[in-house]
């Protein structure tokens, strides 16, 4: 392996600026970051979040309202928070992921694959649910990956879906900007990754609308699919079933 010398320019990252990446580039940018902050992910989110990502993920899987034993896909799945919280509520969970780093740093003990989570490696309707947090503004084709669950969940099956959101009360999404627009990034510089930390509050910007988001569920096989905004609009879970 060759290094650079310290005169030769270092080589910029994509969302180290104010464009977010595009296409494939994305797929890259977003793989290697999760790679460089996985190993301090956890303590980050606890930080970051005030410890409601905690509350925020049991309330997913209370909405996901499964049978003790059901097969779920934790998808996107990072260090394994959920796939924890999953085997603690009795079922049976399956960590992918397309960050190896994330997965190296599981702490679930459950089955791990790395995986394009847009193409997934299981025959059609063969799980009984699926979850994913806090990952579907990386995704490089949303719609994609909603057909790709109405392909995977069985009849009667369900997902559970968060990701963080922009609050409506006018006062909170101000007080949210600059949480997350200005204080996150700097306690990522100082615990982890500057760059990622500063890419991370910028990505909603990927998100649809809840209502596209929402009709594009029902489109791929989840009629009664809906929206719900969890602490005041800071985070945003969807849940439905499979027709």
């Amino acid at each position: 392996m060759t290094s650079n010398s310290q005169s030769e320019p270092q080589p910029t990252r994509r969302w180290d600026t104010d464009d977010l990446p595009e296409g494939e580039e994305k797929v890259a940018a977003v793989r290697d970051m999760f790679d460089a902050i996985a190993p301090k992910y956890d303590r980050l989110n606890r930080i970051i979040s005030f410890r409601l990502d905690v509350r925020w993920r049991k309330r997913a899987i209370r909405e996901l309202a499964l049978p003790d034993g059901a097969t779920v896909l934790d998808l996107a799945s990072g260090t394994g928070d959920l796939c924890i919280d999953l085997a603690a509520a009795g079922l049976r969970p399956l960590s992918m992921d397309l960050s190896f780093g994330m997965l190296a740093a599981d702490r679930s003990g459950v089955p791990r694959v790395q995986t394009d989570i847009l193409r997934l490696p299981v025959p059609d309707e063969s799980v009984d649910g699926v979850t994913c947090g806090f990952a579907l503004r990386n995704l490089l084709d949303l719609g994609a990956f909603f057909r790709e669950l109405g392909r995977v969940v069985r009849p009667g099956g369900r997902i559970a879906l968060l990701d963080v959101s922009t609050p409506p009360n006018r006062v909170l999404r101000f007080g949210n900007n600059i949480y997350f627009g200005k204080v996150v990034p700097k306690i990522g510089a100082v615990l982890s990754d500057g760059a990622a930390y500063s890419y991370l509050p910028k990505s909603v910007a990927y998100l649809p609308e809840p209502d596209v988001m929402v009709e594009t569920l029902r489109s791929a096989g989840f009629a009664d699919a809906t929206h719900r905004q969890l602490s005041g609009g800071l985070t945003q879970l969807m849940t439905g079933t499979r027709s």
